[in-house]
């Protein structure tokens, strides 16, 4: 009798969480849609099960190949496509523009394995929105799908390391770019911090700066580079056009 009531007394709480998630959830014109490219049909028919419980997430199309979404994109409104990294066979680096030249406008997230710095980068050069890890937790997707949606740029931890040690000291590809921008110590440094997805205040704090002084040297990579947005920065220090000073370190 006592556990009958004590189970009596748990369902109306049940009933309420399932209302508050019929009240939260979007309407359709106002979720983010997703198409998802991966070969294995059991990822991916839990990463689809995953993101379709999110109440702003809606999941239009899953495939195995990329001819198979690349149909979808024709056929209908996508705003992230969510690719595994080798894109069941075909490499990032050729289909992201190829969905471009086929009308697609929407964002990419690209979904790795590991992360190995080259290959992201050209990943980012290509026009995807961010690199994201497959040992990351569920909701750190969740996240990275409605960052990217928003027109933002989700570089996990990992890639950020590789990145900042492979691109942001300056490689022989930057060093043979007539463009490249020169960067101050300090002005590298607070990059590296960007990249590491720092707020001003915590690279300030790190480098034992004001919060204005980080704004400063923010302003003045905009006007070195002709951004106007952090995520810009990011993307400039990805491809190549910013070189910091010879002989500094490249550790943040």
């Amino acid at each position: 009798m006592q556990r009958d009531l004590c189970e009596t007394r748990r369902r109306p709480a049940v009933r309420r969480q399932r209302d508050e998630a019929t009240v939260n959830e979007k309407p359709a014109e106002q979720r983010i849609r997703l198409v998802l490219l991966e070969a294995q049909a059991l990822f991916r028919a839990s990463l689809a099960g995953l993101l379709s419980r999110q109440p702003d997430l809606d999941v239009v199309g899953e495939c195995s190949s990329p001819d198979e979404v690349l149909e979808i994109l024709r056929a209908r409104r996508v705003d992230v496509a969510l690719l595994d990294f080798d894109c069941g066979g075909e490499g990032c680096g050729r289909f992201v523009p190829a969905a471009r030249r086929n009308g697609y406008h929407g964002r990419f997230l690209i979904v790795a394995e590991t992360g190995e710095a080259r290959r992201a980068a050209a990943a980012i050069r290509s026009g995807a929105s961010g690199i994201f890890l497959k040992s990351e937790s569920p909701g750190r997707l969740v996240e990275a799908i409605r960052i990217v949606a928003a027109g933002g740029i989700w570089l996990d931890p990992e890639i950020v390391r590789e990145l900042a040690e492979h691109s942001v000291r300056g490689g022989p590809e930057a060093d043979s770019r007539s463009s490249a921008c020169v960067l101050t110590d300090r002005e590298r440094k607070v990059l590296l911090g960007i990249l590491g997805g720092l707020t001003n205040r915590k690279i300030g704090a790190h480098l034992g700066l004001s919060e204005s002084c980080i704004k400063t040297s923010i302003r003045e990579m905009f006007h070195k580079t002709g951004a106007r947005r952090r995520s810009q920065l990011v993307r400039a220090a990805i491809e190549g056009p910013l070189k910091p000073l010879a002989g500094t370190p490249s550790r943040f």
